[in-house]
């Protein structure tokens, strides 16, 4: 289906998803897909609606000017609009761990996901077989404290260039400057494990074995300024016994991590999140 889907936000009031359905239906739009909540406590609107534009009336370029016109600005509305036959283009951004890598692009070699990938990135040329192996280009860019701003300006133009829609982290061992992070705002997506805070520092499994733990976790969310703490996007646990070995510990966290990340990625590229604050909305 060629279609539109539309994610807004907004102050809560009567008569906002009447409105909205009848924009679309009124324009001959044949709507496929709605959802909506209200965040009672924050008093705001968030809705997720999809229409096929075989018989829209409104020509595809005009769509999003006549809705700003006419309903945005009267309901003080935060909207994005997507058609489906533009796929997202996504970077991939890895250091020298391959597991949640070779995930990911496994999905999108076999065609479970709507998007594009022109290109990796890294700071160390490890996992340059894997994307010689999925035919991907391949950018090496050494990062030390002397040279991480030019490198990551070079990163930048690159990205640019390729006109890439959104970044995914996928275990790159490097903090995002800030600039990078205001250029792609809920745009770039980390996993990391969910020891976090309690275990922090290199080898946080070990840590969580000397402790004893039951279960050990994951959580995919967006890169903000403040370190791992951006709106989360999808987590998920795994249960351990006293029988399990540091080495056991890692590999659980490995399988966990891949999956995780690659759900939020999948959330992202069909367009299912809406971001408020440090949270998340994620329509099913």
């Amino acid at each position: 289906m060629n279609t539109a889907k539309l994610l807004l936000h907004c102050p809560d009031k009567p008569g906002i998803l009447a409105e909205v359905t009848d924009f679309i239906t009124v324009n001959k739009g044949n709507i496929v897909y709605l959802d909506q909540y209200v965040d009672h406590v924050e008093n705001m609107f968030f809705m997720r609606i999809e229409w096929e534009l075989d018989r829209f009336l409104i020509p595809k370029e005009k769509i999003e000017d006549y809705f700003e016109t006419l309903y945005a600005q009267k309901y003080e509305m935060n909207f994005r609009l997507y058609f489906s036959d533009v796929k997202p283009r996504m970077a991939i951004f890895v250091s020298k761990m391959s597991h949640c890598l070779y995930d990911m692009l496994a999905r999108y070699t076999a065609g479970e996901w709507n998007v594009e990938i022109p290109l990796i990135i890294s700071n160390h040329p490890d996992m340059k077989h894997v994307a010689d192996r999925f035919n991907i280009p391949f950018y090496v860019f050494p990062i030390t404290k002397e040279n991480k701003e030019e490198q990551e300006q070079k990163e930048m133009e690159l990205l640019k260039e390729h006109r890439i829609s959104f970044i995914v982290l996928a275990r790159y061992m490097q903090i995002i400057s800030e600039k990078m992070i205001e250029s792609y705002p809920n745009r770039i997506i980390n996993i990391h494990h969910s020891f976090l805070p309690a275990f922090v520092g290199a080898k946080p499994y070990h840590a969580a074995y000397e402790r004893g733990v039951k279960i050990i976790g994951a959580t995919s969310h967006y890169v903000t300024t403040e370190l791992d703490a951006g709106p989360i996007l999808e987590q998920d646990v795994v249960r351990i016994t006293h029988k399990d070995t540091i080495t056991d510990l890692v590999n659980k966290g490995k399988d966990l991590e891949k999956i995780v990340l690659s759900r939020a990625v999948q959330k992202h590229i069909e367009r299912k999140v809406l971001a408020y604050k440090n949270k998340t909305v994620i329509f099913n």
